[in-house]
């Protein structure tokens, strides 16, 4: 009996937690040096620690590490870091400044962003729901998740790396700033339709989660809006009532939370809601992004990735299911760079520049895996289709950045070519 076993008869959460962090660490530094985001390398950590490879290379010593009776533990961690994560990108998803001139534009590009990818994932499903939807859900169901999953842009990536390359403030990064905006939250209503007749059996079940929503919308914008613009007239971060606002935004970003996953929804919609009904305060962002998204990406989303590892498998490497892969990673790919690049280029950019938009579009990462999550709680998406998905996600999110060199090149000059 190999040392380790000895006398585990459960797993320490720490050490869990320990292995977790130290995996996710590694790989994401792996990544970044090599010029790819962070959290690339943290939701390969994920894989890693999965069945496909730790599974497969020391059996024994993963199912103790991730015995089930000790994930419980774990998921509530993770679902704590989406609902802060997703408060903190609902509360990041603005209008960049001077966007305005370019909204046409932007929603241009959105628009035609969102529907390639939706169209193309529809036709995909045709050969994909056969082999890969669970047997109890609806063609129209699975192709419909599937094109609301394919057409998602990871607007905190994008913003990262536009920043990165100093491209903020450019012609060419606010109208991609502005587009994923606009797109995410056509790909989120729509995924929220989808689980919401889903997961709901009855014209009666389905009225009370539309109408809650509603309500749940209104009550948002309508109180806690105001209500919080109230609290933050006479705050200052760091101040005596700092404690206060950190304290109010916490419970009505978990409340919210609650109140979407009571509907029947996901917790994340209720989060992500909240967070984009807080007024624009650049210095509320400033103590958000300190104050609980650090936290949630440094300690919780690694547990997340960890989670979302143990639910791939490697049925997904079939030779049928490869094909499979193949064609969902042409699709997504295809559906964004094609459509975003068309919209960019009836706006007016030349041919270059409208493919580098549509390589920012085409950047995924941590928000397809939410909404991957998302389809398999649901029950619209089995282990071998998520795994697919995650893979796709993590290629074209690794694209982005080899393909914006190679479009730009020097980002400092496309900085100062686009400013101009």
């Amino acid at each position: 009996m190999p040392f380790w076993v000895g006398d585990m008869s459960h797993t320490p959460f720490l050490l869990q937690l320990l292995v977790i962090l130290a995996v996710s660490r590694i790989f994401g530094l792996a990544l970044r040096a090599v010029g790819q985001p962070t959290v690339i390398g943290e939701m390969a950590a994920g894989i890693v620690l999965g069945p496909i490879v730790l599974g497969a290379l020391f059996p024994q010593f993963h199912a103790l590490l991730f015995e089930p009776q000790s994930l419980p533990a774990l998921s509530a961690l993770s679902q704590l870091g989406l609902v802060l994560f997703m408060f903190v990108v609902g509360a990041e998803l603005r209008a960049p400044d001077g966007v305005r001139a370019q909204l046409r534009s932007a929603g241009i590009v959105a628009m035609l962003s969102v529907a390639a990818p939706m169209v193309l994932g529809l036709a995909a499903s045709l050969a994909l729901h056969p082999g890969l939807a669970p047997a109890s859900v609806s063609f129209w169901s699975f192709a419909l998740f599937m094109a609301a999953a394919l057409s998602i842009t990871a607007f905190p990536v994008l913003a990262r790396i536009l920043k990165e390359r100093g491209m903020t403030q450019s012609t060419l990064g606010r109208l991609s700033m502005a587009s994923a905006a606009i797109a995410d939250v056509v790909a989120w209503i729509l995924l929220a339709v989808v689980v919401t007749l889903t997961n709901q059996s009855g014209s009666a079940a389905i009225l009370k989660s539309t109408l809650g929503m509603l309500a749940l919308v209104g009550l948002t914008w309508g109180l806690l809006k105001p209500a919080i613009a109230r609290l933050l007239h006479n705050w200052t971060a760091g101040g005596p009532t700092d404690l206060l606002v950190l304290s109010a935004l916490s419970a009505g970003a978990i409340g919210c939370a609650a109140l979407s996953q009571w509907l029947g929804i996901h917790a994340v919609f209720g989060a992500f809601l909240f967070g984009a009904s807080l007024p624009r305060d650049d210095r509320l962002l400033k103590v958000l992004v300190e104050r609980f998204e650090y936290p949630a990406l440094i300690v919780l989303m690694p547990v997340f990735f960890a989670l979302a590892g143990l639910s791939t498998t490697a049925k997904a490497f079939t030779a049928t299911n490869l094909g499979a892969l193949s064609l969902v990673i042409v699709v997504a790919a295809a559906g964004k760079v094609l459509g975003s690049a068309a919209g960019a280029r009836a706006s007016g950019l030349c041919w270059r520049e409208c493919f580098a938009v549509g390589s920012l579009m085409n950047a995924r990462g941590l928000m397809e895996l939410i909404v991957m999550k998302v389809g398999l709680d649901a029950g619209l998406i089995g282990p071998e289709m998520f795994t697919i998905l995650l893979i796709m996600a993590l290629l074209t999110t690794s694209m982005t950045g080899p393909l914006l060199s190679l479009l730009l090149g020097n980002p400092s000059a496309t900085h100062r070519r686009t400013t101009t």
